[in-house]
């Protein structure tokens, strides 16, 4: 559970009364095969990761507030980046409370390696959306350039440092994100033939 009030979607319970192809089950507990890697990942596991790095971040986020409550408002730049560190920060506690909660799509359920790729890009497109002004964030209020650029500069030392992955967690992306693109073609297309096939029968019924 996080902070004692967001419970996992998929709990265990719910896991035993549900038949599910996807999921199976050995000696270690409930599991499935992630899409992106095919690997197995159990759900105890994945969740037990999420609150790990929840409560890392939790802390992280306190002692930067705290160093930002004592900064001194003319040091520009240090304030920067410590509204920088928590916009990142906080969306990675939204994101993990957002997954973990989740309790209808099992696609939520993956490797740590590949939960890091995932807030990588969602810290770039956020941080774009800053930029040209498409969302407000609390935490810009002033000089949002030099709080976009220490963004730009640290998210991904701070996303390894709050999942305590090595360097090398990163370099896999591309892969996992092509692999998606795939797969979306994929049911794209068959999506296509389907909507063809059921046009053809109606066209066949009406004659």
């Amino acid at each position: 559970m996080l902070e004692c009030k967001y419970h996992r979607g998929f709990s265990t319970e719910r896991l035993e009364s549900v038949a599910e192809p996807k999921v199976h089950r050995d000696e270690k507990g409930f599991y499935i095969l992630t899409l992106s890697e095919q690997s197995k990942v159990y759900f105890d596991d994945f969740y037990t990761f999420l609150e790990t790095t929840y409560d890392r971040a939790l802390k992280e986020k306190e002692m930067v507030q705290t160093k930002l409550a004592a900064t001194a408002a003319g040091k520009t730049e240090l304030m920067a980046f410590y509204r920088a560190r928590t916009v990142i920060i906080d969306l990675l506690l939204k994101t993990i409370r957002r997954f973990y909660t989740d309790g209808s799509n099992l696609g939520i359920i993956m490797t740590p390696w590949c939960f890091g790729t995932v807030m990588l890009e969602k810290i770039e497109v956020y941080r774009e959306r800053l930029s040209k002004g498409e969302v407000q964030d609390a935490n810009i209020i002033d000089y949002p350039y030099y709080v976009i650029r220490y963004i730009d500069e640290i998210y991904k030392a701070t996303l390894l440092e709050l999942f305590d992955f090595p360097e090398q967690a990163f370099q896999m992306r591309w892969q996992y994100s092509e692999l998606l693109k795939r797969y979306s073609k994929m049911l794209t297309d068959i999506t296509s033939s389907l909507n063809s096939v059921i046009k053809s029968v109606k066209n066949l019924g009406s004659k």
